[in-house]
């Protein structure tokens, strides 16, 4: 079987399989509980898309017009935000796990990483260990701001 036919086996497989899910939890926890988990879980889901993926909704739909991809892929981190909170959105327990691994902090900086090129260096973003800045309070900034707009 080639590609093609094993996708499209899977895409409609999943159903199945989200809803076997849904019966074991179920079956466990009961009907009410599982649906009201479900209700949460997508709330979870439009809360990391509406706060947390914003920002990397708009770097996306730059790169995409721009038909570059290097803003998506330098960003990998922020992608894998994004499809974790579309997964989380999306009704279903296992797909629920995997938008929360892909939510996950840590997990998502190796993915990220991975997507991104490890090892890769842009020009324009400077590392630095933790110990090597400080952080400035707002006013501060403020304050430089405005005298070097007055230069």
């Amino acid at each position: 079987m080639n590609v093609a036919k094993w996708l499209l086996l899977a895409i409609l497989a999943w159903p199945v399989v989200e809803l076997a899910a849904f019966v074991a939890v179920a079956s466990a926890i009961g009907f009410a509980p599982a649906v009201l988990l479900q209700l949460a879980i997508s709330f979870v889901g439009v809360m990391i898309l509406r706060y947390g993926g914003g920002m990397h909704i708009a770097r996306a739909r730059v790169a995409m017009t721009s038909g570059s991809f290097t803003t998506v892929q330098s960003d990998g981190a922020g992608f894998f935000t994004l499809i974790g909170g579309i997964l989380l959105l999306i009704p279903g327990f296992i797909t629920d796990a995997i938008g929360a691994i892909l939510v996950i902090h840590p997990l998502r900086r190796l993915l990220g990483d991975m997507v991104g090129g490890r090892g890769r260096r842009r020009e324009d973003v400077i590392d630095l260990e933790r110990g090597e800045w400080r952080r400035v309070p707002e006013e501060q900034l403020a304050d430089r701001r405005n005298k070097g707009a007055q230069h």
